[in-house]
């Protein structure tokens, strides 16, 4: 089950992280990735084939911009 990004919602845009909670250093759901299925990039990007569907990512996004495709 891959996860989706819903990217009005993430933080990280344009290479850069937008937030205001977490004082322009996004630590979230990259750093949760066990596998390095996450990378920022302009956003973040999402390989599906290191993906274990293990969720860490999903609690980590404060903004609820991930979630588990079902």
């Amino acid at each position: 089950m891959p996860i989706k990004i819903d990217y009005d919602k993430c933080c990280w845009k344009d290479g850069k992280c937008t937030s205001c909670c977490c004082g322009g250093k996004c630590e979230g759901c990259v750093e949760a990735c066990p596998t390095g299925a996450l990378k920022r990039g302009d956003i973040i990007e999402f390989d599906p084939e290191k993906c274990t569907d293990c969720g860490a990512c999903v609690d980590s996004c404060k903004h609820g911009a991930i979630a588990l495709e079902q």
